[in-house]
């Protein structure tokens, strides 16, 4: 009994300092006070001895106060003067948080993305044996591109893109590879491509190169593995039984190589045919063998590893062919089979862009994705499927969400002989309504395997051409030379056995009017300069007048 009157004089207590505390200290005097019978405070007190029994509180006729207790704070809680302005609140509160989430997903969405390295100046094509000679023996090297840094920074270039350097035979202007991972010696030493990477990041440049994954060159250590049918390269090209006679191969159908003639070549090592698109010396590896994608990837990995910022695919489109060996439509039907030899005399329906063909661009656009992490450090991707219609080129794009090429080189505009407004437009209209949403466009006004565009067009469109590069959307690719009219040379004795019309193409880079056009202080070069190299250079139409070239 002790106890329980104990506790209730500590709570009676305890109310009376809420009723007259106020938050603040009072006299004592004032606690001993009766209050009005009528008053709020007598009030107070019978609800603090309803507290303690079993009856319900009743707060009617009560003020806020501070200090109040929890049951008072949830009477006047629930009022609707305090609940509806405390609900209005909290629904403006959401509202004004929703409101501001979709504000930021549409300014995302609509603000025009970040340009990427690739997209934000130009990039500037070099032949590597062409553009500058270092060390005298006459023919380009990487020594030559790195001292032509500065000329090139000049151009506001943000790319450069080299073309094959691998070690290689001469055939077919350094593709026949034979080794991946080595530097031919025509163009230096591992070194120096190092050295060529480093000078080129200290630029604020970019660097992206030729890669050349169809075949391989014949004195690859892979194809003298699998004409001995040694392991696992056993199966690393196409090989096919075939008969040979009297020096006589009947090859296994009609299909023909890029170069013309049957593209099965006899073995006498494996005593089988071999499969090459392009030149003999060229044999295609077969992609349809796990292991030979695998290789290629780490082919990638390697130069990745090496600081190389991007790849130039080339010959895509002839990765896979069809498993069956059935003959090729003839373009001409009354044409007598054993005269078609050409490559334009056949439909290639089972020689290029195969099923699964894109299917290892987008593991190769995987891989290097996985060396894309760093900030400021995207790989890209360019592939190369020349003399396809405009609506099949722009498939190597990919699929909206199966990203493939950043874009596939697009050079109809360097296949242009004659020029006319309709004729340009064409060529650009087509190629924007046919390219997919969302992508970015690319242009080139030659190339390697082009005649140059003075040769093709005249003088008097070097500028225009120049200009309208630099204008349309997308990256505008320059192939070295073009920036100041350079033309095809036309010496008639070449010192190389390939297609002259390519050649021409390929001459030393016209630096100045001193020997050689200032390419190289050899006595003889690969390839004869221009005649016009006294008029036509880089001293007189970039240095001396750099309003002449839209480059510039």
């Amino acid at each position: 009994m002790a106890e329980d009157k104990s506790k209730r004089d500590s709570i009676e207590m305890s109310m009376k300092g809420c009723q007259t505390n106020n938050g603040f200290v009072h006299n004592e005097d004032i606690l001993e006070q009766t209050p009005d019978p009528g008053s709020s405070t007598d009030n107070l007190k019978h609800s603090t001895r309803g507290i303690l029994g079993s009856q319900e509180p009743d707060f009617k006729g009560v003020q806020p106060y501070a200090g109040m207790p929890k049951e008072v704070l949830f009477q006047f809680s629930g009022q609707a003067r305090y609940r509806i302005p405390r609900e209005i609140l909290f629904w403006l509160t959401v509202a004004s948080v929703l409101v501001l989430i979709a504000a930021t997903i549409a300014i995302i969405a609509l603000s025009p993305k970040c340009l990427d390295w690739w997209q934000e100046g130009p990039m500037y094509q070099i032949y590597p044996r062409s553009f500058k000679d270092s060390n005298k023996d006459g023919n380009g090297d990487l020594k030559g591109i790195q001292d032509k840094l500065d000329y090139i920074t000049a151009l506001n270039i943000k790319t450069v893109w080299i073309t094959s350097f691998y070690k290689s035979s001469l055939k077919d202007f350094r593709y026949g590879v034979e080794d991946f991972r080595e530097v031919d010696p025509i163009f230096g030493t591992m070194e120096d491509f190092e050295n060529l990477v480093a000078a080129i990041h200290d630029k604020g440049l970019k660097l992206i190169i030729d890669f050349i994954p169809n075949h391989t060159s014949d004195k690859h250590i892979w194809f003298q593995l699998s004409r001995t049918r040694t392991g696992k390269y056993t199966d690393y090209y196409i090989w096919h039984d075939c008969t040979h006679e009297n020096g006589k191969t009947i090859p296994p159908n009609n299909w023909l190589s890029v170069y013309g003639n049957s593209s099965w070549h006899f073995d006498e090592v494996r005593n089988q045919c071999y499969f090459h698109q392009f030149m003999k010396e060229q044999p295609d590896l077969n992609f349809r063998n796990p292991d030979v994608q695998e290789e290629i990837k780490e082919i990638l990995r390697f130069w990745l590893t090496k600081g190389v910022d991007g790849f130039s695919l080339d010959a895509v489109k002839f990765l896979l062919e069809a498993k069956h060996l059935r003959d090729e439509i003839q373009v001409n039907k009354t044409q007598i089979p054993d005269t078609v030899t050409q490559y334009s005399e056949l439909y290639h329906d089972f020689t290029t862009t195969q099923v699964g063909m894109h299917d290892i661009v987008r593991s190769f656009r995987q891989t290097m994705d996985q060396y894309s992490t760093e900030p400021g450090r995207y790989r890209f991707m360019g592939t190369e499927a020349y003399a396809e219609s405009i609506d099949r080129t722009v498939m190597y794009y990919g699929l909206p969400f199966i990203q493939e090429a950043d874009f596939p080189f697009n050079n109809y505009l360097s296949m242009l002989d004659t020029v006319s407004g309709n004729s340009v437009y064409e060529v650009i209209t087509s190629w924007m309504e046919n390219m997919p949403e969302g992508k970015w466009p690319n242009w080139m006004i030659g190339g390697p395997d082009s005649s140059r565009l003075t040769s093709r067009l005249g003088n008097q469109y070097v500028n225009v051409m120049n200009m309208l590069l630099f204008t349309l959307p997308g990256t505008p690719i320059t192939y070295y030379g073009e920036e100041i009219g350079m033309g095809n040379i036309v010496a008639a004795n070449l010192n190389e056995s390939y297609d002259i019309n390519t050649l021409r193409s390929k001459s030393p880079m016209q630096w100045d009017n001193s020997s050689n056009a200032g390419f190289s202080e050899a006595s003889n070069t690969w390839l004869p300069t221009n005649s016009d190299y006294h008029t036509v250079n880089v001293d007189v139409i970039l240095l001396r007048h750099p309003c002449s070239s839209a480059v510039a």
